[in-house]
């Protein structure tokens, strides 16, 4: 799949949300402009920063069809047991793309909470805590950068140990 070259400097939907429900946030953002990355690790090369420091938003689908976001440091990956154990529920998983893109209005890749077409509910990693990271914004060849104490203030997210090292 290839993936479409950033916009150079053309309004571009997705960015345009962030932007938008950042402001309305009181959210102070970066988005820096990008050539496509085909992987984390060279996405953050492009940026200069460690994987550690680019976020995974990941939307994650509840078993009555209602979706969170759970937010994971790019050197690790999601824990289940221990996500099931913070929300309280016996299953979860993650929905395919086209659900994914429903729920959030944004493709795999560039999902961000702000600007999502819903509300979910947002989980942070406890790692991100106290740093400036960097996620998806909106649209692919897009970073946003925040500082993820502002980002979890902003959201009312739920902080917790939701992560694992990476197998």
């Amino acid at each position: 799949m290839t993936l479409p070259e950033p916009s150079l400097g053309q309004p571009v939907e997705g960015v345009d949300r962030v932007r938008a429900a950042a402001a309305a946030r009181g959210l102070e953002i970066e988005i820096r402009e990008r050539p496509a990355a085909h992987s984390l690790p060279e996405a953050a090369a492009i940026l200069g920063i460690r994987p550690a420091d680019i976020v995974k938003t990941l939307v994650v689908k509840r078993s009555d069809d209602t979706y969170l976001f759970a937010l994971i440091p790019g050197d690790r990956a999601i824990s289940w047991p221990k996500l099931r154990a913070v929300v309280g529920v016996n299953k979860l998983q993650l929905p395919d793309p086209q659900r994914a893109l429903a729920a959030t209005g944004y493709e795999r890749g560039t999902i961000v909470p702000l600007g999502s077409t819903h509300d979910w509910p947002v989980y942070a990693d406890a790692q991100i805590a106290g740093r400036r990271i960097a996620m998806g914004a909106g649209a692919h060849g897009y970073s946003l950068f925040v500082d993820a104490d502002a980002l979890i203030q902003a959201y009312g997210a739920t902080v917790d140990d939701i992560s694992q090292p990476l197998e």
